[in-house]
C-alpha cells in the first residue's frame, strides 16, 4: 500500500506496472465457473464475463500486448479479438490464479466501497458509450465500449493500492465544492489521474487508438466526443440527478447524437421531477 504521495509521474507508473493488478472476487468465480466448460465456451462469452471489470479488461489488453509478434502490424483493440488471439485454454492457463481487489482492501472497507463507486461508473460510462456508437454507426462500437471502460482505471488503481490518499482526495473534494478534481489530484497525489492514466497506458502499449480515445484532446473527432460524453454523464450523475454540470453534458450528447435534449434525457432514463401538487382553496365561494 502507498500511504504517500510518490516523487513523480514517472514513480507512479512505474510502482503500477510492476505490482499485480486485483480483479472483482466476483470476476475470479465467474472465470473459474467458464473454464470447467472450456471445450464449448466461446471468446464472445468470455469477453462478455471480462467486460463486466475494467482492471480484468486491462491485463487482457496488456498480456495481448505482450504476446505480440514483431510481425504483427495491427493493434488488437477488442477482448473478443484478444481472447481468440490467446487461445481458450492458454487464457484460462495464464489467468488460473488472481488476486481479488475485496482481499487487498480487506482492512479498508471505505475504500471499498470508494472503487466500487468508481467501477459501478466505469460501467455505466461503457454502457452509455456503447448505446451512442450504435446509434452514431460508428465503424467498431467494442472499441468504443472498451476505451469508455478503462477511462478512468488510474482512479481505480489509486483506490486499491493507495486507499488512504483516495479518501483523502474525496474528503477534500467534499469539504471544497468548487475545487477542480485535477487540482485536488495534484494537491493529493502530486500527479493528476489524465496524465497517470495515459502514462499507464503507453507503459503497458496499449494499442493507439486507446490513447487517443482517453486522452479526448482530439475533440473534433465523434469517437472521441462519444467517450467524453459518456464519462462525463457518468461522473455526474453519481453525484445525483441535480448535479449542476449535467445540462451541459446533455447539450453535449445532443450536439453528438443529433437529438434535442429532451429526446437525450428520456433516452438516459433521467428521473422526471414530480409535478407540484396544487393545493385546494380555502377561500370560501359565493353562494
Amino acid at each position: 500500500m502507498i500511504d504517500k504521495p510518490l516523487p513523480n509521474l514517472a514513480t507512479w507508473v512505474d510502482y503500477f506496472t510492476h505490482v499485480d493488478v486485483p480483479i472483482l472476487r466476483r470476476t475470479a468465480r465467474d472465470l473459474i465457473a467458464l473454464r470447467e466448460k472450456e471445450d464449448t465456451v466461446s471468446g464472445r462469452v468470455i469477453a462478455h464475463t471480462v467486460l463486466q471489470d475494467p482492471l480484468m479488461t486491462l491485463k487482457v489488453l496488456a498480456l495481448i500486448e505482450q504476446r505480440r509478434r514483431a510481425s504483427q502490424n495491427h493493434d488488437i483493440t477488442t477482448i473478443e479479438r484478444a481472447i481468440m488471439m490467446i487461445g481458450v485454454t492458454p487464457f484460462f492457463r495464464h489467468f488460473e490464479t488472481l488476486p481479488t481487489i475485496e482481499d487487498q482492501l480487506a482492512k479498508h472497507p471505505h475504500a471499498l466501497l470508494g472503487v466500487m463507486k468508481v467501477i459501478v461508473r466505469a460501467r455505466r460510462a461503457a454502457k452509455w458509450a456503447r448505446e451512442w456508437a450504435l446509434l452514431r454507426h460508428d465503424t467498431d462500437v467494442d472499441e468504443i465500449t472498451v476505451a469508455a471502460l478503462l477511462h478512468d482505471c488510474a482512479e481505480i488503481l489509486c483506490w486499491v493500492f493507495a486507499p488512504d490518499l483516495s479518501l483523502e482526495l474525496r474528503m477534500l473534494l467534499k469539504t471544497h465544492p468548487g475545487l477542480r478534481s485535477a487540482m485536488a489530484q495534484e494537491e493529493v497525489f502530486g500527479v493528476t489521474a489524465h496524465d497517470l492514466q495515459l502514462g499507464l497506458a503507453r507503459a503497458w502499449h496499449l494499442p493507439e487508438l486507446f490513447t487517443v480515445l482517453i486522452d479526448g484532446k482530439q475533440r473534433n473527432n465523434p469517437r472521441v466526443r462519444n467517450v467524453i460524453c459518456a464519462t462525463s454523464l457518468a461522473r455526474h450523475s453519481a453525484n445525483g440527478w441535480d448535479d449542476p454540470a449535467l445540462p451541459d453534458d446533455y447539450n453535449a450528447i445532443s450536439e453528438l447524437l443529433r437529438l434535442s435534449p429532451d429526446t437525450v434525457k428520456d433516452r438516459i432514463g433521467v428521473p422526471v421531477p414530480d409535478a407540484p401538487t396544487e393545493i385546494p382553496s380555502t377561500t370560501a365561494q359565493p353562494q
